[in-house]
């Protein structure tokens, strides 16, 4: 059984995620302490099809929840006997990969009589910031990009649903890279890929635009729409030759997106603390872009269950067994 310095027993929270293509289990104690991050990614499997495949990634999840939840158990030195609370990511995501955490989840919770914790997957993203070594303490205003996302947020607390200052009104910044990656003949996922690639092109070789649409929201359709283009433009010879100047460029474009927009909210808001998660804020440009920023840890930018554990923290735990008739949601549209 995990214990404390002092050699106490730790009761710990055990929190899953299976929201996508990574199938995660970890422990953190109620403090935040992470024990155990164990994550199975799904990269190389989907990486044939350029893209996450629903139903494959279903499968594979049934085959990897139960040894990724072991390995985070033997990870933290720890028991089932020292969970007092289970944390499951619930939605949004893949409807079929979240069934399948949310039946662990249930099955762990209900063998133990235990209490269980249905967690949004964007508000887990968000307590990725409250764990330790080093806490982020709310209000802050909170940039979240990922493949499936992109939001300007107002977190006003820890428990509290933040108030959404602006979104994507198409692509989500990291679908744009990876549709940008495809386009470029790189591999999955994308966004690592033109990433590494970018580091070796010119940011200022091709001009694509910056979409600045009304309020605070994001548009990406229209830079994927000038790289086609400009892919096409080029022959076969040409692509090769200009294919890392072409990242850098569209990396550039996107990043600055990102950027103007949080900087806009934040002078708006009068925001002291500025802080990025998700996917995407494992970016290096991203990143350097928004030096006075708080950037999740890059282990915990990626989807991980430490930080569904993290929100199970500030949410009302539903008592054994009123948790057998819970649901997954794709969408919270």
């Amino acid at each position: 059984m995990a214990r404390s310095r002092a050699g106490a027993p730790l009761d710990l929270i055990l929190g899953l995620e299976t929201s996508c293509d990574e199938t995660a289990a970890a422990l953190i104690t109620p403090r935040g302490e992470i024990l155990a991050n164990v994550v199975s990614s799904q990269a190389d499997l989907h990486a044939r099809y350029g893209g996450v495949v629903p139903e494959v990634a279903s499968r594979r999840h049934l085959e990897l929840v139960t040894p990724v939840i072991r390995e985070a158990l033997a990870e933290a030195h720890a028991e089932l006997d020292g969970v007092e609370l289970v944390a499951v990511t619930t939605g949004p995501g893949l409807i079929g990969a979240l069934l399948v955490g949310v039946a662990a989840a249930k099955a762990i919770a209900w063998a133990r009589r235990l209490p269980l914790a249905a967690v949004d997957h964007l508000h887990g993203h968000v307590a990725s910031l409250y764990l330790q070594p080093e806490p982020l303490e709310p209000p802050f205003l909170c940039l979240l990009a990922s493949g499936g996302h992109t939001l300007l947020l107002d977190v006003s607390d820890h428990g509290g649903k933040p108030r959404v200052l602006g979104t994507t009104i198409d692509d989500a910044a990291g679908e744009a890279f990876d549709k940008g990656a495809r386009l470029l003949g790189l591999g999955y996922p994308g966004g690592a890929e033109i990433d590494r690639l970018a580091r070796a092109g010119n940011p200022d070789a091709f001009d694509f635009p910056v979409a600045r649409v009304p309020g605070l929201d994001f548009s990406f359709s229209g830079v994927k729409t000038a790289l086609l283009y400009a892919v096409r433009k080029l022959d076969a010879a040409e692509l090769e030759a200009r294919r890392a100047d072409l990242a850098a460029s569209y990396q550039r474009a996107i990043v600055q997106a990102l950027v103007e927009r949080t900087r806009q909210a934040a002078k708006e808001l009068g925001a002291t603390k500025v802080a990025v998660v998700g996917g995407v804020a494992a970016n290096s440009e991203l990143r350097a872009s928004l030096g006075n920023a708080v950037a999740a840890p890059l282990a915990l930018c990626t989807d991980n269950a430490a930080m569904i554990a993290s929100a199970a923290r500030y949410v009302e735990p539903v008592a054994y067994p009123g948790y057998l008739g819970l649901d997954a949601y794709a969408s919270t549209a």
